[in-house]
């Protein structure tokens, strides 16, 4: 049995390891690696990296961009459940770590490349969190560092398997654009059926109806004032102007909004290239992402949001929502420390994923969560990246995130794309069953609505959902929140394997209707 060291060994039972190949110095193939992930995947639901050999980590990294994310802490001090500090790089015991296994890899690595200096070694630049992104070539360095009693864990970053049908779909370029593209006004959607219009002139999305979750009435007694919401996805269009000049426009008042950008600039082993990511949306997933939580109850006739009286903050992590490349690790881990250390935001979404775990954006999750956050992730929606994958993706798997997905407008189905699984929390009706309509939100740029579905729009309405609670609510505590959404919904009294605690009607939550 292969054995990681102190670190590692006390967190995870590694006995289902396979034993390292002979040939060591060959990496395994792509399809290989794609193979081993996949399998694991159908048989356990889940794909953890720090149950990999030494030379399947290895392998990645040699079929990927060579980024290993090395998560560090002191000696008896890296236990999985152990928290992370304040502070990594203020925390002397901490930095003597970072240093020391700094010296390991550097070491390891001049062995073989002797050219190789601490500068070119670092890849990313951490904020607060304990984990070291650097250039790894050598499998002398992925065995050292797994077996160091400073070590947490040692992955790589920017391998993901491609289709389970193998290397052949390896060579297409689907992956680059999953959830994208898609951002447009929709054509023919028809008032009284589709959407009503407010007064003021705003279109109300069929999916908000009293039926499904009770939104309309929700919004007597709360619209989510006074709550800052994250968002955290491929960005916000600057051309939409209902996330920008406009959002404070109608009966959304006094609230703010903020751009933000994450992302790394790209990089050849670490060497930048090309411009510098802006907090601009070229994919479109995100513009429709904060439209459905909080565009605003305007005048100018699109299409309004949840949670339209709340402050967002819009953050551009991803190209995105297949988070398979290194710089969209780093950028959505650095998106959800940005969150923790800001003491106004109560609420983190995400509606992006991926197949394998990792434990950077793991690290990130908790640091957000132990400062308090309500982090919404989305279950999963099948693109062609995912097909053959059943079940709850990362990191949507992670005990700190509400899982959620979509349901279609007979309250019992899941949507076409949807995945369901026992660690979903909550479901949002989002298709219609007699012509597959999704929600409506708002389009890259004008007052035309566009309409967006999966799991994704479900993870930001239901957001929007708690936010609206916790505007009624403001003195009341994230478990105290909870708790209200959980009372509110349709399995409340006996949670289903597939679909949680089910569909919340909102309007209840927040006191609306009669409990």
């Amino acid at each position: 049995m292969l054995w990681l060291g102190a670190c590692q060994s006390a967190d995870k039972e590694l006995s289902q390891l396979q034993p390292e190949p002979e040939l060591a110095g060959e990496a395994l193939s792509a399809a290989q690696l794609d193979e081993q992930i996949w399998t694991r995947v159908r048989q356990t639901g889940s794909y953890d990296w720090r149950q990999a050999t030494d030379h399947v980590v290895w392998s990645a990294l040699q079929r990927s961009d060579q980024v290993l994310s090395v998560g560090y802490a002191p000696a008896g001090r890296c236990g999985q459940d152990a928290a992370l500090p304040a502070d990594a790089a203020a925390d002397p015991d901490y930095a003597r770590a970072r240093q020391q296994v700094l010296d390991l890899v550097l070491a390891s690595e001049r062995a073989a490349h002797p050219e190789v200096t601490a500068d070119n070694l670092i890849i990313f630049q951490q904020s607060a969190l304990p984990v070291l992104t650097v250039r790894v070539r050598e499998l002398a360095t992925v065995r050292a560092l797994r077996r160091s009693g400073l070590v947490r864990y040692a992955e790589p970053m920017g391998y993901e398997p491609y289709h389970p049908a193998g290397a052949a779909s390896r060579t297409t370029a689907s992956l680059s654009s999953s959830g994208c593209g898609n951002n447009t006004a929709t054509a023919g959607l028809v008032a009284g059926s589709d959407y009503t219009v407010l007064t003021g002139g705003s279109k109300s999305s069929w999916n908000q109806a009293d039926q499904y979750h009770g939104v309309r009435t929700a919004w007597t007694q709360s619209t989510g004032a006074g709550v800052k919401m994250v968002i955290i996805d491929t960005g916000s269009s600057d051309t939409q102007e209902n996330l920008g000049a406009a959002f404070n426009q109608g009966l959304s008042t006094g609230r703010t909004v903020e751009r933000l950008v994450t992302l790394p600039r790209n990089s050849i082993f670490g060497i930048p290239y090309g411009a510098a990511e802006t907090p601009n949306d070229p994919c479109g997933h995100g513009t429709s992402m904060a439209g459905a939580a909080a565009a605003p109850r305007g005048t100018d006739g699109a299409s309004v949001g949840i949670a339209y009286g709340a402050s967002l903050i819009t953050i551009r992590a991803a190209e995105d929502v297949f988070i398979d490349a290194s710089r969209e690790v780093q950028g959505v881990a650095d998106a959800y420390t940005l969150a923790a250390g800001r003491p106004d935001v109560r609420i983190v979404s995400m509606s992006m994923g991926r197949v394998t775990s990792s434990s950077q954006i793991a690290d990130a999750i908790r640091y957000a969560y132990g400062r308090g956050k309500l982090i919404f992730c989305a279950a999963g929606t099948s693109f062609d990246w995912s097909a053959g994958w059943v079940g709850v993706i990362f990191p949507a798997s992670l005990a700190e995130a509400v899982a959620v997905t979509g349901v279609k407008d007979n309250l019992t189905t899941r949507c076409d794309e949807c995945h369901v699984g026992a660690d979903v929390e909550f479901t949002v009706v989002m298709q219609r069953n007699s012509n597959n309509l999704r929600p409506l939100s708002l389009a890259m740029s004008g007052d035309a609505p566009s309409t967006v579905g999966g799991s994704s729009v479900s993870t930001a309405s239901m957001a929007a959902m708690a936010a609206v609670v916790w505007s009624r609510y403001p003195a009341e505590t994230r478990e105290q929140i909870k708790a209200r959404l959980v009372a509110a919904s349709s399995n409340a009294t006996r949670r289903d394997p597939n679909f949680g605690y089910g569909r919340v009607n909102l309007a209840r939550a927040v006191g609306a209707l009669v409990q």
